[in-house]
């Protein structure tokens, strides 16, 4: 197997698991475990910020006949490569002889771990056991799963208040969590969408859509016609997580 760091004994007999680089590619089996119904995260992507632990919910259900010890799903990258994250997962919850379900969290801490941004992006999934004694199972499970760099924005609307049918200008910025630095960092040429919601309103809807200059700034201006709330919503993309700014109301005199 590959190199393993692992914290055993909390309360409930769980066990966290601290993973690091794996020597062994992922899909490499010795036998003798079956997993399914794995799920990760709801299949929704991973978002994480520079400071805050993002805890992500995984399941799944294990079959085998042998003894075994420190079950989890776990992420990793072709060449052997496993994401850097804690894994606290349940004790055995029975279904019929040999066969368990579990339920896993994940724990992503940035401020913790030393994460690169060049791990944005795809990841698969695989699940493994150790057996008592020696020897283990890791199995692919051919699923995939986003890790994203969060991303931020702010807004600001004027003058408020305006007299009807008058200009405004609506401003804000755009940025991206750097995990190397630990901060956000501007996140220049994103197209992102400025929407307005009528006072009164329950949603908002999209009024147009700008590019951020190469520093994040946005900048545009639109007719005042009603009184209502301006923001700015970014949707993401395959390695950065979408975010709304905000709302700025303007009243319209």
């Amino acid at each position: 197997m590959g190199k393993q760091f692992w914290r055993v004994g909390v309360a409930g007999g769980a066990a966290a698991v601290f993973t690091a680089v794996a020597a062994a590619p992922a899909g490499a089996t010795e036998g003798g475990v079956s997993f399914t119904r794995v799920q990760v995260n709801d299949g929704k992507p991973i978002v994480i910020g520079v400071s805050n632990e993002v805890a992500v919910p995984a399941s799944f259900r294990m079959a085998t006949t042998q003894a075994w010890e420190y079950p989890a799903v776990y992420l990793y990258r072709s060449g052997g490569d496993e994401l850097w994250h804690a894994i606290e997962t349940s004790d055995c919850i029975k279904v019929s002889a040999g066969v368990c379900d579990f339920n896993e969290t994940m724990y992503f801490d940035p401020s913790v771990w030393d994460m690169r941004n060049s791990e944005a992006g795809a990841w698969k999934v695989a699940a493994r056991v150790f057996f008592k004694g020696d020897g283990g199972d890791t199995d692919d499970e051919g699923l995939t799963v986003h890790v994203k760099r969060n991303s931020r924005l702010t807004v600001n609307a004027s003058p408020e208040p305006v007299a009807k049918d008058r200009t405004i200008t609506v401003t804000g910025k755009v940025t991206r969590a750097n995990w190397e630095t630990r901060k956000y960092a501007s996140y220049g040429g994103r197209l992102v969408s400025l929407q307005f919601k009528p006072s009164g309103a329950a949603s908002y809807t999209t009024v147009k859509k700008v590019y951020a200059s190469s520093s994040g700034d946005l900048r545009t201006t639109v007719k005042a016609s009603r009184t209502g709330t301006w923001r700015w919503a970014y949707f993401g993309n395959t390695t950065t997580g979408p975010s709304t700014s905000s709302g700025d109301n303007v009243v319209v005199n």
